[in-house]
């Protein structure tokens, strides 16, 4: 028999088990039971496991015949790939969701440590302690500007005045802010 005629006869026994074919099934299982146990096998690596796993692989295929389509990939490629997944997922259902304590322990902690939480408080501090030396419409703006995204347009909307003001403002502002942090 010639490797087209087996697929194309595997390609059947799979057409047959969409239309719920006990012997079409029985057949499909005796045909190819053998290899898609292989691949169980090679995955899951014991051999109760793949047996157990191999049952459950002929179960999604008579649930799921109906979704081979001939001609898209070869009729036992189709099958190996449900049973290569089918094992894949054991593994990953196997797997210790969490790790021993001990090795979380280890992990490290990406936060600043204590001195740089102390650096950072004492940073935003002076910067609003130098906000609060400009005039209230023009920290209001950069804070707009700088923290929260606003645009320079939306800015000189909200605050009534031209684009270029608020762009004289901004500039100005940063340059007293920056010479308020110096000092």
């Amino acid at each position: 028999m010639s490797i087209s005629a087996d697929s194309r006869e595997i390609a059947d026994l799979i057409a047959r088990c969409a239309l719920r074919d006990r012997a079409a099934f029985s057949a499909l299982y005796t045909r190819t039971s053998a290899k898609l146990f292989g691949v169980t096998l090679r995955i899951l690596r014991d051999r109760a496991e793949a047996e157990e796993a191999i049952q459950e692989v002929y179960i999604k295929v008579w649930q799921k015949a109906d979704r081979y389509v001939a001609g898209d990939t070869s009729p036992i490629s189709w099958l190996v790939a449900v049973a290569r997944n089918h094992a894949l997922d054991r593994v990953r259902i196997k797997r210790p969701v969490s790790a021993d304590m001990d090795e979380a322990l280890e992990i490290a902690d990406l936060g600043p440590g204590p001195e740089r939480s102390l650096e950072q408080a004492q940073d935003s501090a002076r910067i609003a302690h130098c906000l609060d030396q400009l005039d209230s419409d023009r920290a209001d703006a950069v804070r707009g500007a700088y923290l929260d995204g606003f645009s320079y347009e939306e800015l000189a909307q909200r605050h009534a005045v031209p684009l270029n003001t608020m762009r004289t403002w901004l500039r100005r502002s940063l340059i007293k802010l920056k010479e308020c942090l110096a000092s």
